[in-house]
């Protein structure tokens, strides 16, 4: 039968004609970035509740999947927590799989066609932006841009970790922030009738009554299918889709390609929410003793539709004093500091403080790797944390009044007063996300949690994080799940409560 060529062949393909001197480093950085694919699928496979995985045994040699056609799947133990772990092949009924897209294909389960294809494309676009690395990295960077710049592999729990179907090699190479590209921004002009604002926007981005759009490039050639008016050169950031202007904000730009799990976009929904979130975030942060700062939203700015929108933010850089320096948390595990113990009880302790504090107040942030960064000051100590983007944090009235503090003017998904939503939010996105992903694994998940929860202060909400399983989104599950989107959620073992070697399943 004949197979169609593969992500992987047609990427090698594509390089081949428009960087030939990067072929033989992709071609390298093939087997490592499929074992990476594996073991995040994996992972997915052994602790998500996937609905033809009927039963999990765990046993001397590794775990066993037994599923609802009466096939099993073998492969190693899988800690749910750790993002060093190399799982090279598992086997399906007593064959062996190395390629995660070629084992998806064959479980033949609803939509796996579909996900195969992202975990081709994911397993071609990690092993390209592994290739294009940077050197020297000992060296820590100066500029903000520079930090996002050092995640190479993108989400460290997600099989797309890279999957960016839609986008072309030379597009990667264009824009990805791993590949360190300058993008040339461009503007839509858009008449007065025609949009919302809210916020103030800068005078260079007006014409007369008309207001000027900043513009992805991809998004006005393969979107928008018409030219911008060049604007401004800029540095991407993790999201792709945000980027930095040098010695100015940063610039959300509509992107509507489908990066690792969903098209994201700028609703109007989020814009006409967002002086109204951006000014109450600002009467929280100041409620945590100094140890938060929310970058401030300075415009926003949609045409009627989630193609033709932007975002003015604050650079988290306005909150380092000289010399100290701000980071992604996803870019901690560049740095070595989490390898000490002491300095991951010193950060969990930290952000667990922030994060609980606003929780308690009526706040869940979703404070994953990417959208919370950490101060540290010449020596590495974590200092205070800096968190942006507002468009997804849930945000509890009842939970507000009980403080004493007025509920911002919003209605409509950022707002709920379930605990369980408010507790997902949040401990997935930070402690199943951004800790977890700085820690590395179960165990030392586990000690530095256990050294900072003595710290802080006993609350309905400690109590739940302490005791019962954490939750994480199950983003595989979501990926075959192809009806109405929303969360979809596992629960993992607790690193609280759960001795050493039970973090496999």
């Amino acid at each position: 039968m004949h197979r169609p060529p593969t992500a992987v062949a047609e990427v090698a393909k594509e390089l081949a004609a428009v960087r030939p001197g990067l072929l033989p480093r992709y071609t390298a950085e093939l087997p490592g970035a499929r074992a990476a694919v594996l073991t995040r699928l994996w992972r997915a496979l052994a602790h998500e509740p996937l609905p033809w995985v009927r039963r999990r045994v765990r046993g001397a040699h590794g775990l066993a999947l037994w599923l609802a056609d009466g096939r099993a799947l073998h492969g190693p133990r899988a800690d749910p927590y750790a993002t060093d772990a190399h799982v090279t092949a598992v086997q399906l009924d007593g064959v062996e799989y190395d390629d995660p897209a070629r084992l998806m294909t064959d479980l033949v389960v609803p939509h796996s066609a579909g996900f195969a294809a992202e975990l081709d494309h994911s397993t071609a676009s990690l092993a390209l932006s592994r290739a294009d690395r940077a050197d020297h990295p000992e060296e820590w960077p100066e500029r903000d841009w520079e930090w996002e710049q050092r995640v190479v592999d993108g989400h460290p729990f997600h099989p797309g970790c890279r999957s960016r179907p839609g986008f072309s090699v030379a597009d990667q190479l264009a824009y990805g922030p791993e590949h360190r590209p300058v993008v040339r921004l461009g503007t839509m002009a858009v008449a007065a009738t025609e949009y919302l604002l809210t916020g103030v926007w800068p005078a260079e981005l007006r014409d007369g009554e008309r207001l000027l759009v900043p513009v992805h490039p991809w998004q006005a050639a393969h979107v928008l299918k018409r030219p911008a008016a060049s604007w401004a050169d800029a540095h991407p950031l993790m999201s792709l889709r945000t980027l930095a202007l040098p010695g100015g904000p940063h610039v959300k730009t509509a992107l509507s390609a489908r990066l690792t799990s969903s098209v994201r976009d700028i609703s109007p929904y989020s814009v006409g929410a967002s002086a109204t979130l951006s000014e109450f975030a600002q009467d929280l942060a100041a409620r945590t003793d100094g140890l938060l700062h929310i970058t401030r939203t300075l415009g926003a700015v949609t045409a009627g539709s989630a193609d033709l929108a932007a975002v003015l933010r604050e650079s988290p850089e306005v909150y380092a004093a000289p010399g100290e320096r701000i980071l992604p948390v996803a870019a901690v595990a560049t740095t070595g500091l989490a390898r000490s113990p002491a300095w991951l009880a010193g950060f969990t302790r930290l952000a667990l403080s922030v994060g609980l504090r606003l929780l308690d107040l009526g706040v869940a942030l979703e404070a994953h790797g990417q959208n919370l960064l950490v101060v540290l000051s010449a020596d590495g100590t974590p200092l205070r944390l800096v968190y942006r983007d507002l468009a997804d944090i849930r945000v509890s009235p009842a939970r507000l009044a009980r403080h004493g503090i007025a509920p911002p003017d919003l209605t409509g998904r950022l707002v709920t007063d379930d605990e369980t939503t408010l507790r997902r939010k949040l401990f997935g996105s930070l402690v199943a996300g951004a800790l977890a992903g700085t820690a590395g694994s179960g165990p030392a998940l586990g000690a530095a949690l256990a050294a900072a929860v003595p710290d802080l202060p006993a609350t309905a909400d400690l109590a739940a994080l302490r005791e019962r399983p954490l939750p994480t989104k199950a983003l595989t599950l979501m990926r075959l799940s192809p009806g109405p989107p929303g969360d979809q959620w596992a629960s993992l073992p607790n690193p609280l409560v759960l001795e050493h070697g039970t973090f496999d399943q």
